[in-house]
This record gives structure tokens, sequence and C-alpha cells, in this order.
């Protein structure tokens, strides 16, 4: 049964066990280290301790059982799941509620042939399932490191001097107009400059003619 819920809960915690007599896996309540039949710890970096999942079986569901481990377990930062044989779920309610423990989740299961039928059958007020935790966890923040390349993207194009080029190779074509209007206003003014001129000295041989006749 606790190799069948380790395969259960493996898919999103680590899990370690503590199978028969072995205490490979420590809980520390109060000053002293407990072993529950499971030990669910997160799966990032701090491996934190999650939750702690005690196995009964239908001899196991009394209430020496109960002060001498249930009440420990309840005390822990952890919470503590209780799995009880279908038959049994009457007692370990009655047991919990007289000794004042608090059972995260009671699940019952039943044996029939080869298989294991799990159900939960009590959730404490106010507690979350572990899988709904684990939705609910924050991802690691990889958005300070994607932001250093954008960051220096960002200085690469303010640093690129683009608009001085463009204002020096539009001054040499605005000089030739300029001097072509220039050259225009002195040809037309020498022509305005050469017209009465031409017309005066017309007149005067004129008049010297005309004289020259008398």
């Amino acid at each position: 049964m606790i190799r069948l819920l380790q395969a259960k809960y493996k898919r999103k915690f680590e899990v370690s066990i503590n199978v028969g007599n072995e205490q490979k896996a420590p809980v520390p309540i109060g000053q002293s280290p407990w072993f529950p039949d499971l030990v669910l710890q997160s799966t990032d970096k701090g491996r934190k301790i999650v939750g702690i999942v005690e196995v009964e079986t239908s001899e196991s569901v009394n209430k020496v059982e109960a002060m001498s481990q249930w009440v420990a377990f309840s005390r822990a930062r952890a919470q503590f799941h209780l799995y009880v044989p279908a038959s049994m779920i009457d007692v370990a309610r009655q047991l919990a509620g007289d000794l004042n423990v608090t059972v995260s989740e009671i699940w019952s299961f039943d044996v029939l042939g080869d298989q294991i039928r799990f159900m939960l059958i009590q959730r404490a007020a106010g507690v979350k399932s572990l899988e709904d935790k684990v939705r609910a966890t924050p991802a690691p923040r990889p958005v300070a490191a994607a932001r250093r390349p954008a960051a220096a993207a960002a200085r690469t194009r303010t640093a690129r001097p683009a608009a001085p080029a463009r204002t020096s190779s539009r001054r040499p074509a605005a000089a030739p107009r300029r001097k072509t209007a220039a050259a225009s206003s002195k040809a037309s003014s020498k022509t305005s400059s050469k017209a009465p001129s031409r017309s005066v000295a017309k007149k005067t041989s004129r008049t010297s003619k005309a004289q020259k006749r008398k």
C-alpha cells in the first residue's frame, strides 16, 4: 500500500517512504524526529516538506495509535493525510474528534482483487489540496535575465549616429541654386541698363541727319 501511494504522489512531489522498521525520511516535529509512512516534499531546490501520509490497517485504527502518532503528525507544519480501510472510516473520525486531531484529508481504500481503489472522505475546512497548492505556486523568475538583452539592444540602437549623415548630404545641393539666382538677377539688370542707351543713340543719329538735310 505504501509503495502504491508512493507511485501516486511521485507525479508531482518528491516522495520518501519509511517501510516497516526503516527510518530513512525523518520529519522534525517539536524537538524529536518522527517517521511517517510517506513524506512529501516540493520539487524545487528548497525541498520543503509539504505533506505527511500515514496508512493504517483495520487493527491499527485504535486510540493508542491515534494518541502516539496522529496527535504528533497533526502538529507538523505540513498537511497530514490519513488513509484507513473503508470499514474503519467512522472509527477514525470518532478518534480524531475525541483527541482534537486535525487531519487535513481522510482517505479510504478498498481492495478489490488485485486492484486498490482510493476515495477522499473528508477534507478540513480552509485546507487546499496539495495538487492545488502546486498549481498555485509562482514560477521562477527568468524575467530579469530576459530583460538584459533587450536593454543592450536598446542601447545599441540609440548609439547609432544616423541623423548627421543626412543633413551633411543636403547642404551642397542648396549652393548651386543660390548662384543661378544671383546670376539671373545680374543678367536681367544688364539687359535693362543697355536697352535705353540704344534707343538714345538712335534718336541722336536721327536728329543729326535732319539737321544736315536742312
